[in-house]
């Protein structure tokens, strides 16, 4: 998972106020090994000492931390593609965990969850977490579609 997905739930709409069953399931995904964080993507979130980063801290989602086979994965993301290193903004320090992210996903043969959206401009300075995983083989999608796949029904409640 990408941080932008916990970070935009847990700010708007699956904020744990109106929507705590979100949590409980990413919970229960966490615990039975149907969902991760690299070590870079709880890094990013836990850099701010805030409800999300309390939470985060004490789930059963899995850190997945860096080892060699990752290593060697991201060396394939910059190898494959020049543009692959827009991935990572290094001006405004943003997008840090990205290519973590997929290198990850490529070592455990796992999906990418990402808010983001492919960029389709032909003359685009920048590119994003999908279109990455696409040059690199790698299955995307967003949180709603995980939320599909899984067949996860929340209850809502007056």
């Amino acid at each position: 998972m990408d941080a932008n997905v916990l970070i935009q739930a847990w700010n708007f709409y699956y904020s744990p106020k109106f929507c705590p069953s979100y949590w409980d399931v990413l919970n229960e995904l966490g615990g039975a090994g149907k969902i991760f964080v690299p070590h870079a993507v709880y890094e990013e979130i836990t850099l701010t000492d805030d409800d999300l980063c309390k939470w985060l801290k004490q789930s059963r989602i899995e850190i997945k931390d860096v080892d060699e086979k990752v290593i060697q994965c991201l060396q394939a993301i910059w190898a494959a593609n020049p543009i692959h290193i827009t991935l990572v903004d290094n001006v405004k320090g943003r997008s840090l965990a990205d290519p973590w992210v997929i290198a990850h996903a490529m070592r455990e043969g796992a999906t990418v969850v990402t808010k983001e959206e492919k960029v389709t401009a032909l003359n685009a300075s920048r590119i994003k977490i999908p279109n990455v995983c696409e040059n690199m083989g790698v299955q995307w999608m967003n949180d709603f579609g995980m939320i599909s796949n899984l067949g996860i029904m929340f209850k809502c409640e007056g």
